[in-house]
């Protein structure tokens, strides 16, 4: 395996930035990793970081040490039970490819997750999640190595300690474990979630099925988020915060039109709708900006570093403190 010196990034993160690795590699065979762990013996004052689709991902400066390149491809059905389909994927396989490939072959489960960026790999690190679904509810386990011991070990979803946009991975043991597979668990008979606004008006009427059910959340997240391909973006970039019930009772009293769910013992908040009112929906400072028909949406419009676009992000969070009492927290991986 080939290891490279400053290497731009510019291509291998949705925001667009050229960052560089002061070395980089692509990992396309486990056997590769014992490159990395040479590398890593010989290098022990640097760091190691895998990077997937680099789609969640802020690169506020260039990165010192290694960025291996995760390539691991491979899919297959597994098997099947009374209640469940079994089906596994690799690492490197790219997320939306993946559901729709679950799709032709008439499965269901993963439809209202469509269009995420990234890999499947990264969808069990950051918990992903949309329209009412999220990954923890499909996964069966996930399999990854300790690469520096090599030990390889299969996580259970009890063991992935998955909560809202997170997991024992990104936060417990961020680093450590290298996402290698991951098993999922789709349901024979789907139960449908199509409750949302926007998705139960485009379907209303006709007789769901995973496919028209992917087709209208493609459509939805085509026409609220910008293509990473046209204006660079990594998303929504902040939570949507969780807040106690006596908060949200005072937010009420205040705020008379703010949305919350309850969850439990506390109340979710749209992180979109408190950005909105600080009136940063469309605001930019150079090319560092918020897309214009998404407040939760963090943007480059071409030329802006990851610092600038950092420190837009501190801004907003600034003002949603202000105005409302509650810390928004970043979504992304911030690099720095």
């Amino acid at each position: 395996m080939q290891i490279r010196e400053n290497v731009s990034l510019k291509a291998l993160n949705t925001f667009g930035l050229d960052a560089k690795a002061r070395y980089f590699c692509s990992l396309h065979k486990m056997g590769g990793l014992r490159s990395v762990m040479q590398w890593a013996q010989e290098h022990p004052d640097l760091p190691v970081m895998f990077l997937g689709g680099g789609s969640n991902m802020l690169f506020v400066a260039d990165f010192p040490g290694l960025v291996v390149q995760v390539r691991l491809l491979d899919k297959e059905i597994l098997g099947q039970d009374d209640n469940y389909f079994y089906v596994r994927a690799a690492a490197g396989e790219n997320w939306h490819d993946f559901v729709r490939w679950t799709i032709d072959q008439n499965m269901a489960g993963l439809e209202n997750l469509s269009l995420i960026p990234g890999t499947v790999g990264a969808a069990p690190m950051q918990n992903i999640g949309a329209y009412g679904v999220e990954v923890k509810d499909c996964i069966y386990e996930v399999q990854a190595i300790d690469w520096r011991t090599a030990e390889i070990r299969d996580f259970s979803v009890e063991e992935c300690r998955f909560s809202y946009r997170d997991s024992f991975f990104k936060s417990v043991e961020p680093g450590r474990w290298l996402i290698v597979t991951v098993v999922f668990r789709l349901p024979r008979k789907p139960q449908w979630k199509t409750a949302y606004a926007g998705v139960r008006e485009q379907l209303e009427g006709k007789t769901l099925n995973a496919r028209l059910i992917s087709d209208a959340i493609i459509n939805i997240r085509q026409s609220k988020l910008p293509d990473p391909a046209v204006i660079g973006n990594a998303g929504s970039f902040f939570k949507n915060p969780m807040i106690p019930q006596a908060k949200w009772e005072t937010l009420q009293a205040q705020f008379p039109g703010i949305p919350g769910w309850p969850q439990g013992d506390e109340v979710k908040l749209s992180a979109g709708w408190l950005i909105d009112q600080c009136g940063w929906k469309g605001k930019r400072d150079g090319d560092a900006g918020t897309f214009e028909k998404h407040a939760l949406v963090l943007v480059n419009h071409g030329n802006a570093t990851g610092a600038q676009i950092w420190d837009f992000a501190y801004a907003i969070v600034t003002s949603v403190q202000a105005k409302f009492g509650v810390t928004l927290e970043p979504e992304p991986w911030v690099v720095k």
